[in-house]
């Protein structure tokens, strides 16, 4: 599904290979950020919130720096509504914001695992790019709708194939034979 639709924005003269590589290694990066997310879930004794605490610090830590080197604090000095209340609102409902997601973002890595979680990301981004196309009335090609239908029931199917998965797990063979033996305990009485 990516190089179908990667494929058809050469075709339509937008491709730009740098965006085609910076989306490669954002996606490798979310996906590491996910692997690593469940394994120092241990550290935290499996706490969401402490997790939602450490990274938020660390971020915080590791963004100050940079923006000094980088220079942004001339760019910010030079910021017409550093002082507006409506910038400072939207500042803090985006860091609400934010927070949030890393918490359900964690509580599905938790919950689930990895991959599930980058399926799930996938699929989302995927069906709303669909809807914006579709809220736009774009036009796209045949091979642009195949791509992204591919990609969307690509995620269907492994959601499908997990649930089936988490059916059979219900049932544990320890939980049968148990019965079995209980029945059979039973009827001699």
């Amino acid at each position: 599904g990516f190089w179908l639709g990667v494929d058809q924005e050469s075709v339509a003269g937008s491709l730009s290979w740098t965006g085609v590589i910076f989306g490669v290694l954002a996606s490798l990066c979310v996906s590491l950020n996910a692997i690593y997310t469940k394994k120092v879930m241990t550290v935290v004794d499996g706490n969401i919130w402490k997790l939602s605490y450490y990274n938020n610090l660390n971020a915080s830590v590791l963004f100050i720096p940079l923006f000094v080197i980088l220079g942004e604090l001339k760019s910010l000095s030079a910021f017409s509504r550093l002082t507006h209340l409506d910038f400072w609102g939207m500042m803090i409902l985006g860091g609400v914001f934010g927070f949030a997601i890393g918490y359900v973002t964690g509580l599905q890595i938790k919950f689930t695992s990895p991959l599930t979680h980058n399926v799930s990301g996938t699929a989302k981004s995927c069906a709303q790019t669909v809807l914006a196309v579709i809220f736009s009335a774009s036009s796209k090609t045949l091979l642009w709708w195949t791509s992204n239908m591919m990609v969307l029931g690509g995620s269907f199917a492994y959601t499908w194939v997990k649930g089936l998965e988490m059916k059979k797990v219900e049932v544990a063979p320890e939980t049968q034979n148990t019965s079995s033996q209980k029945t059979k305990e039973d009827a001699a009485v």
